[in-house]
């Protein structure tokens, strides 16, 4: 079974990735970034790509997915830059993984 793979943030963050394939998802605020998340975990996706920014209000979202298979939620910068938030996560996982910050 194949998974397709989604992006979440605001139109100027994310219009880019629509060019790689990816289905692209535009979200207006915290509850619509919220709905979309559960929606698309419902439907198949494997990997959602969330920017930053909006990731950082909806993190009840985001933790809700932590600990299953699938989806895989992957936070990533958006046309301001990186807020840190997604190496923090990156770094949190290894340590878990591995027993020790590697990274």
């Amino acid at each position: 079974m194949s998974h397709k793979i989604g992006v979440i943030g605001n139109g100027n963050s994310v219009l880019i990735y629509k060019m790689l394939g990816f289905d692209v998802f535009f979200t207006e605020n915290d509850q619509e970034a919220s709905a979309k998340i559960d929606e698309l975990a419902e439907n198949e996706y494997g990997v959602i790509y969330v920017t930053e920014r909006v990731a950082e209000n909806i993190s009840e979202t985001i933790q809700k997915y932590d600990d299953k298979m699938l989806p895989a939620i992957i936070l990533i910068p958006d046309q301001t830059g990186s807020r840190g938030i997604g190496k923090r996560r990156v770094q949190e996982n290894v340590k878990k993984a591995v027993g020790q910050d590697i990274l």
